[in-house]
């Protein structure tokens, strides 16, 4: 019996999550979430990526429920094809195929009639949906090893759209994808009938939702439109919440200036009373009975005051926590700058081992974009820059120190702790010096202890990064390869205010159009068959 769509919907009842070593991730939480377009964002760490698994059924809830009405999808944020698998078995249509190949060939065998159903056409519309997502040059015999990232996120997705489930999770899909691809994703985004929920940091895709749901502090609070609208309504609210922080300080300045003159009063009553005591002006009954008057009003007025200022540091407190405090990275390094004009990097007419001949000169502190369809060799150029690689002819010619930050975070190890690994690229620093650098990366007293293993995505990105720029020597010339993957909003602001600190040369892979133009690319590089081509702005 088939579902109408006005009643497909994602549910979490009093949901409660803990990790195995009972960090909570989310306790009584609460979520309805019907037919449409959601678009779920949130600090990393907020648990975006945890509520998806929840929903899929990857991870058990310790208390509450999830319920889900209508089949379900789920596109994972990091996700690993079987590199043996043919095509046809990640679009789920190897068991009709190779039933409808049986009956084709003249089997008669009542089985393999029930495996195709109604499916006759299914070859024709898997290979409309890989047409649709640009893969129409895969045969759906082929094994998926020699795919790139981008095309095996591609791959799943046309899993999807021939399979239709009612809800359909998307962890980050715009990951490894070129402008090309994004734009076939987002097309296929905007024509999804059922429930859709997204975890991303692409902007362009965020626009394309009808709600935006932000998890924060194992809460959701919920924005109509797209990320444009709720960037404004965020901004409105933050200056509103920004102007009761500004009250709730004055009123609490005021409370103080208040409380220290009641004390001025009381003890200038006290004084009097003591002096007209010492006098002996009126009798000692009466003087006794004024000083204990005395004792309960002062009593009663400090009580007064005392509470009256307590009240308004609880609605400072209560009006500091409506605005986000998002803390933004420092990167003064002075030891990173390189002068103008500086030679930096040299190659002149290199072969790629996996790519075109190419023939690049960076001087002084140059910010270069590097764009280009997935495959055509941006990583294979900069593992080559960076010594991983041996050109096939050329040589590489560095003038200044560099480190490359790979797409995979791989430069960690799990069991050392954040401190332990900057420690591993900075070994003459000491362990102070270390913290006070972790500082500045947002990695303050026992962050600095966390070990790498538990960290997210962000966090992971941030110690990363920390431990390139923290690195003896400092590198005058630093290459991302795709650095916005995985990061959340506020991460990428936080990349990009730390990037904007950086005084050496950058070079930077990616997809990420706004990114490359928030960064103040200087030049833009192409990157295809023909080598390297200098672009406009895009």
């Amino acid at each position: 019996m088939s579902i109408s769509t006005s009643a497909l919907s994602v549910v979490c009842s009093d949901l409660d999550f803990a990790w195995p070593d009972g960090r909570a991730v989310f306790t009584g939480f609460q979520l309805a979430v019907g037919p449409g377009r959601t678009g779920l964002v949130g600090l990393n760490g907020a648990g975006k990526s945890t509520l998806l698994r929840l929903i899929a059924g990857e991870l058990a809830p310790t208390g509450g429920a999830v319920r889900v009405t209508g089949e379900l999808g789920y596109l994972p944020q990091n996700l690993t094809l079987d590199v043996d698998a043919r095509v046809d078995e990640i679009l789920g249509i190897a068991e009709i195929r190779t039933a409808l190949h049986a009956v084709e060939a003249g089997s008669v065998d009542e089985a393999h009639f029930t495996a195709v159903g109604d499916d006759w056409d299914v070859e024709e519309r898997a290979q409309a949906a890989l047409d649709r997502l640009g893969l129409g040059r895969l045969d759906l015999d082929r094994t998926t090893g020699e795919l790139s990232g981008g095309e095996s996120v591609l791959l799943a997705l046309a899993g999807q759209l021939l399979r239709r489930p009612d809800v359909l999770l998307l962890d980050e899909p715009t990951n490894n994808l070129d402008l090309a691809a994004r734009e076939r994703l987002y097309d296929a985004v905007l024509a999804w009938p059922g429930v859709l929920i997204v975890v991303s940091h692409d902007r362009e895709l965020l626009d394309l939702v009808d709600q935006i749901a932000d998890l924060r502090d194992g809460d959701v609070r919920w924005y109509g439109g797209g990320f444009s609208d709720y960037e404004h309504a965020l901004a409105v609210e933050q200056e509103a919440a920004e102007r009761m922080v500004r009250v709730a300080e004055g009123d609490v300045r005021r409370q103080e200036r208040e409380l220290a003159d009641a004390h001025v009063k009381l003890a200038r009553r006290q004084r009097y009373g003591q002096k007209m005591n010492a006098q002996k002006r009126e009798p000692k009954i009466v003087m006794g009975l004024r000083k204990q008057q005395a004792q309960v009003s002062a009593g009663k007025h400090r009580t007064m005051h005392t509470e009256r200022l307590a009240g308004a540091r609880d609605r400072l407190t209560e009006a500091e926590r409506a605005v986000h405090d998002d803390d933004v990275i420092r990167v003064d390094l002075p030891l990173t700058a390189v002068p103008e004009g500086r030679n930096v990097l040299s190659l002149p007419g290199v072969r790629l081992q996996y790519g075109p001949r190419v023939g690049l000169e960076v001087r002084g502190p140059e910010r270069i974009a590097l764009v280009g369809a997935n495959g055509s060799g941006k990583t294979t150029l900069l593992r080559t820059v960076a010594g991983h690689l041996e050109p096939l002819t050329g040589e590489v010619r560095h003038g200044v120190p560099l480190r490359y930050l790979p797409q995979r975070l791989d430069l960690l190890f799990d069991e050392l702790t954040v401190a332990e690994n900057i420690g591993r690229f900075a070994p003459t620093a000491t362990d102070n010096e270390i913290r006070a650098r972790l500082a500045r990366f947002l990695f303050k007293g026992r962050r600095a202890d966390q070990k790498a293993e538990t960290l997210s995505g962000g966090e992971r990105f941030r110690a990363t990064l920390a431990a390139l720029l923290l690195a003896e020597p400092a590198p005058q010339l630093l290459m991302l390869d795709e650095p916005t993957n995985n990061l959340d909003m506020a991460s990428v602001r936080q990349l990009t205010t730390a990037l904007e600190s950086y005084q050496g040369a950058l070079i930077v892979a990616s997809h990420d159009v706004p990114f490359l133009r928030d960064i103040g690319a200087t030049r833009w590089l192409r990157l295809d068959e023909e080598g390297l081509t200098r672009i406009d702005p895009m």
